[in-house]
């Protein structure tokens, strides 16, 4: 967890400081980025954490895009750290259940582990179901 955060906190510097005027320039145009840009600064820890909880988002592009945006780097980091414990733990389960599988072991367990990394998956999208119909 710690060098996951770490390693997302350096790319989102890298964006920062080095890549934001040159993709402000080139991606101010695109509606899916802008509004990427407009939730965070809505909720921002909010909106970290349930990008983070998806655990199928691409991590290393997330990183770059928050680092392209006006979050604070608590905030990100805070939300990367808490967020990606869910699918950290969920995928470790399904490592651990799935050699088991392979072993001749009980399945039951491995697709409890698949069905908790949906469940994640589907978490934000639920979430911004919830926020538009309130």
């Amino acid at each position: 967890l710690v060098g996951a955060t770490l390693g997302a906190i350096g790319a989102f510097l890298l964006a920062r400081y080095f890549l934001r005027d040159w993709a402000k320039s080139r991606f101010r145009r695109h509606k899916a980025l802008v509004s990427f840009h407009q939730a965070v600064l809505h909720k921002p820890l909010a909106f970290v954490l349930a990008v983070r909880f998806a655990p199928i988002s691409p991590f290393n592009i997330v990183n770059f895009l928050f680092g392209l945006t006006a979050i604070d780097l608590r905030n990100y980091a805070t939300g990367t750290f808490f967020g990606i414990i869910p699918g950290t733990l969920a995928y470790t389960w399904l490592g651990v259940t799935g050699e088991e599988v392979l072993q001749g072991g009980d399945r039951l367990p491995f697709f409890l582990a698949l069905g908790m990394l949906t469940l994640l998956s589907l978490l934000p999208v639920c979430l911004k179901r919830n926020q538009i119909s309130q």
